[in-house]
């Protein structure tokens, strides 16, 4: 297969160290192949806002008419006035025009290169429906059901070798520094590329599948989006993996007892710092694993070493969603393994970031991504680390992103946080004649 030759291709630039090589049944699965642009995409490869010269754009067909060899459903997203009312086509990718969850987030200029057509939104663009990223590469390659038994066994792995490996500041392995994370489109599935929405559908629990269509629909036909960041809302746990949200240039600051993973976001809103904190353990009580009293929106983080391998385990964080992703639970849990890459020398290259999702309330089985991150230099070289503050300028105002003016006066209805707000604009102000059923969630504390 192309993609093997290119891995093949790749370990002979590229040599593992001992610790990217170890075989073990709970990290190290190799990384999955790269995908390719399912489309529609006004851009095509290019990454960033706007359409630069030589762009070729990946689209099956625009401007209402459909692909040849394809053969249209009677009511679609893009037509459809109740998308409640066709569960029974959310499993076909021609309900979506065979768009990747991006492409339907694009369709109207969310990247300001629009490819809805002059008729919105029936005249919206098709992607590839030949194009797809099979379910196998973005499920856990490994056998464990919870976060607890993955990081149980990791830690029995590493007793067995006389770990877990315990360092001191002089011997501690120097990862200090910025790092970039490699941000082509087609790198990960969770930057939603790459992927029909019925694969991505597929990954979830029936109720979070409905979310997902909910937020497509509102995407693509109402041209309605709800991004947290846009209102200053918290943009939440698994925006740090989005594409553009979790930044590209991590930072890595070292102690024995601590190390910080530290991200800026790049929509200016907040920035991500995970404190890992090395040899700690959770505190079981209450069935939550926890270091803080209350839930955090990025969660808590403790860590051990095993060799030149860090491993982490993420609970007690808040349910929410990263826009043009899966909403996700207060059950959300994570294992993180940051791995050392090298080159033939010996020297620190970059690293490899291996993180597996649990969630039993929204994800049908655990799901992993890998990032692969490129040295950049020293803490103290290039621009400093930005320390972020949202200056809310925009707001949802029926129901719609409306951005004020200093002096100007507006009504709003400050939204509740901890219920799904997204989604409450989206039912009171273009659901009201939809067959909508009920739901009690509710993330409130």
């Amino acid at each position: 297969m192309r993609w093997a030759r290119a891995i093949a291709v790749l370990a002979l630039v590229l040599p593992l160290t001992p610790a990217l090589a170890q075989v073990s049944a709970g990290r190290g699965a190799p990384a999955p192949p790269l995908g390719q642009l399912v489309g529609p995409d006004a851009q095509g490869e290019y990454v960033g806002a706007g359409v630069p010269d030589g762009a070729k754009p990946v689209f099956a067909a625009k401007d209402g008419a459909t692909p040849t060899g394809v053969t249209p459903l009677p009511v679609d997203l893009f037509t459809s006035k109740d998308f409640y009312k066709d569960e029974k086509y959310w499993t076909d990718p021609r309900y979506y025009r065979c768009n990747s969850p991006a492409g339907i987030e694009a369709q109207w200029g969310a990247l300001e290169a629009p490819i809805v057509g002059a008729d919105p939104p029936k005249s919206a663009a098709w992607g590839y429906c030949d194009r797809d990223y099979a379910r196998q590469n973005i499920i856990s390659p490994y056998a464990f059901k919870t976060a607890q038994a993955h990081w149980e066994w990791l830690l029995s792995e590493a007793r067995k070798h006389g770990g877990p490996t315990h360092y001191s500041q002089a011997t501690l392995p120097d990862w200090n520094g910025s790092y970039h994370r490699r941000r082509g489109k087609t790198e990960s599935w969770y930057n939603g590329h790459v992927t029909q929405v019925p694969t991505y559908l597929s990954l979830l629990t029936p109720k979070y599948q409905r979310y997902f269509v909910q937020q497509m629909y509102h995407y693509g036909h109402s041209n309605a989006p709800q991004w947290p960041g846009t209102f200053c809302w918290p943009e939440g746990f698994m925006r740090r993996f989005a594409h553009y949200g979790g930044g590209w240039l991590p930072r890595l600051v070292m102690s024995p007892t601590m190390v910080l993973d530290m991200r800026a976001g790049l929509s200016g809103s907040e920035d991500y710092i995970t404190q890992i904190h090395i040899d700690r353990q959770f505190d079981m009580s209450g069935g939550v694993p926890h270091l803080s009293v209350e839930r955090q929106w990025l969660g808590d983080t403790i860590g051990f070493w095993d060799g030149e391998a860090l491993i982490t385990w993420t609970a007690n964080l808040r349910g929410w969603m990263s826009h043009g992703a899966f909403e996700y639970s207060d059950k959300m849990q994570m294992i993180g393994i940051y791995t050392p890459r090298k080159d033939a020398q010996g020297k620190l290259i970059g690293m490899q970031y291996e993180a597996i999702f649990y969630d039993p309330e929204a994800l049908a089985q655990p799901v992993r991504i890998i990032e692969t991150w490129d040295s950049e230099g020293a803490l103290n070289e290039g621009e400093p680390f930005p320390i972020l503050f949202c200056v809310p300028d925009t707001f949802p105002i029926d129901g719609l992103p409306r951005y004020t003016q200093p002096g100007q006066t507006i009504r709003y209805t400050v939204p509740d946080l901890y219920d799904r707000p997204w989604a409450r604009n989206w039912e009171k102000y273009f659901e009201k004649d939809m067959a909508r059923p009920k739901d009690k969630q509710s993330n409130a504390p």
